[in-house]
């Protein structure tokens, strides 16, 4: 019997995945603030933090792990596509 590799889909989400969802549950004082956390707190870029969180939107793991946020920005995402 060959054994297989491990698969990534069945990993664990990753410190940098979870904190990103963590940020997404906070609530944020004014324009700026997001951005400046993601900077100080992650050490990413904002552009590169709203690529990870769009990627997690589609991972099953970010819904197993957080339901309610990983909704909520689903139906976000999906009413802004419904704009355009």
């Amino acid at each position: 019997m060959t054994a297989h590799p491990p698969d990534p889909a069945d990993a664990p989400l990753t410190g940098q995945e979870r904190a990103v969802l963590a940020l997404e549950r906070r609530s944020w004082p004014g324009p700026g603030a997001k951005e400046r956390a993601v900077r100080e707190e992650l050490g990413i870029s904002p552009v590169r933090y709203y690529q990870l969180l769009n990627a997690l939107l589609d991972d099953r793991r970010a819904l197993e792990e957080d339901p309610v946020t990983v909704n909520r920005l689903r139906r976000v995402r999906e009413a802004r596509r419904d704009r355009r």
